[in-house]
């Protein structure tokens, strides 16, 4: 990227930030107020080590990738660690200027064994997929949370997601889920680095969703496997919609929308 198009990016988070300034304004530290939390992405704790990841594969849980997928993997894991240091830079610029506690930021990659267990699963699910379907889909090896107070969150998610954007990311996904009745409540949004193209994911919580999702975590893990019956999947949902009930909306959360693409140079018509 030439200095000049990194001028042009540095001055559009600038403007983006100085735009929605006024309506951050009061925001104040507030980290702890939350210093009972750990802090970490909640992980899943299994019984059993991985039965094998070798140079004949992956296999675990009644999972598999053959000897070919796994180094695909395996090639995709190492190239989103040397993506990740450009990605974190910009996310920190979000979160500090948007006043967000940056939650579980050790643990913003997401482990090998995990990622080989979603492809798995995906191409389980989806057997006319392939790997690289499958890798394409991927949105969170790179991972982040960004959490603000209920009375801060419609400002903050608007000043961060509008930060990403002018720095230069993609969105890729906006899962707003805010104004659902049952389930999972919070704004997760998927972005293309602009540089590396490396997908991230950035989750937008407050306090009680983000207590929420952890809660529901083992659930969440329980569900997805293969050998969890319908039935046992049913009574984990109800128990996962019934924690997620006691989430408090934040006024104007279901109404937050993706940040409008920002033209880039080369849409723009060069001068007479």
């Amino acid at each position: 990227m030439t200095t000049q198009h990194r001028l042009g990016r540095t001055a559009a988070v600038l403007a983006a930030a100085l735009t929605l300034s006024t309506a951050a304004t009061g925001l104040t530290a507030y980290a702890a107020e939350h210093s009972g939390k750990t802090g970490k992405h909640a992980t899943a704790p299994h019984g059993d080590t991985a039965q094998r990841d070798d140079g004949d594969g992956w296999e675990r849980d009644g999972l598999r990738l053959d000897a070919a997928d796994n180094r695909k993997v395996d090639a995709y894991v190492a190239r989103a660690r040397a993506a990740e240091p450009a990605i974190s830079r910009d996310v920190r610029t979000a979160a500090a200027l948007s006043r967000a506690e940056l939650v579980g930021f050790d643990h913003r990659l997401k482990s090998p064994d995990s990622l080989k267990r979603k492809v798995a699963t995906d191409l389980k699910d989806h057997p006319e997929r392939n790997v690289d379907d499958a890798l394409a889909r991927l949105s969170d090896a790179v991972r982040y949370t960004l959490q603000w107070p209920d009375d801060r969150y419609v400002t903050g998610v608007t000043l961060a997601a509008e930060v990403l954007s002018a720095w230069g990311s993609d969105t890729t996904k906006w899962s707003n889920t805010w104004g659902r009745e049952k389930g999972y409540k919070g704004l997760n949004s998927g972005w293309s680095a602009p540089d590396s193209r490396q997908r991230f994911e950035v989750q937008f919580h407050t306090p009680a969703s983000k207590y929420a999702q952890e809660e529901t975590h083992k659930l969440y893990e329980e569900l997805r496997l293969p050998s969890t019956t319908p039935e046992r999947k049913k009574e984990l949902q109800d128990q996962q919609d019934a924690i997620f009930a006691a989430v408090p909306v934040p006024d104007g959360a279901p109404a937050l929308a993706a940040p409008a693409p920002l033209p880039r140079r080369t849409d723009l018509t060069p001068a007479a």
